[in-house]
């Protein structure tokens, strides 16, 4: 039964499901949209200022049908976020085919660490410095937010910068438990360097998910 369940996990037909839920995007450029939240289980990034930690391990998360996700994300939501975790983790193909086939904007929040799968309305890359972009994804990537944790994290955020597409947009994250220590900094760094916009957390200011 296992191996039946594995075998439909690494077709992207079963999906380790952390949690889903309808709410208000908070970060980067679709800030204050309403969306349905899809967070997948399953990251070996494993970034130390990971604020869903829980999400690393994807079999603490029950193996989870894609046509029950999609069911419930388009009866609440016509934008559909992808998240995690870390979802290129496994093939998004079929998820986000069902969910453009029942007419849905799909979003993938990723670092972008493994193969770009999927077919993709928004893909916002958050690189991380302990498991680096493919390349593949800087040419194809909307949105690069950086989340600045400590001053070196500006020189990351123009690294990385570099290496994206001319369309994308640059966004700098304070991350959240450094936020009073980083904010001003960001603000200032983006004054004196206009090509990058700020990212609040502002579904935490909002007290909502």
């Amino acid at each position: 039964m296992k191996n039946e369940v594995q075998s439909l996990v690494d077709r992207g037909l079963v999906l380790p499901l952390m949690e889903e839920f309808y709410t208000i995007q908070g970060e980067g450029y679709h800030k204050g949209t309403a969306a349905y939240f899809i967070r997948v289980g399953g990251c070996d990034v494993g970034c130390h200022w990971c604020d869903v930690k829980e999400s690393w391990n994807a079999e603490l998360h029950p193996p989870t049908t894609i046509e029950s996700m999609v069911q419930k994300a388009t009866s609440h939501s016509k934008t559909v976020v992808i998240t995690g975790g870390e979802p290129l983790t496994y093939d998004m193909g079929p998820l986000t085919k069902m969910l453009k086939d029942n007419g849905a904007n799909v979003h993938i929040e990723t670092s972008g660490a493994y193969k770009l799968t999927g077919t993709w309305d928004w893909i916002c890359l958050s690189p991380k410095k302990v498991k680096l972009p493919t390349e593949e994804i800087y040419e194809v990537a909307h949105e690069l937010k950086v989340i600045v944790f400590n001053k070196d994290d500006f020189r990351f955020a123009e690294e990385q910068a570099a290496k994206v597409n001319d369309n994308c947009l640059l966004y700098l994250q304070p991350e959240w438990g450094n936020r009073e220590k980083m904010s001003p900094l960001i603000v200032d760094y983006v004054m004196q360097n206009p090509k990058w916009k700020v990212s609040l957390q502002t579904h935490k200011y909002l007290n909502i998910p």
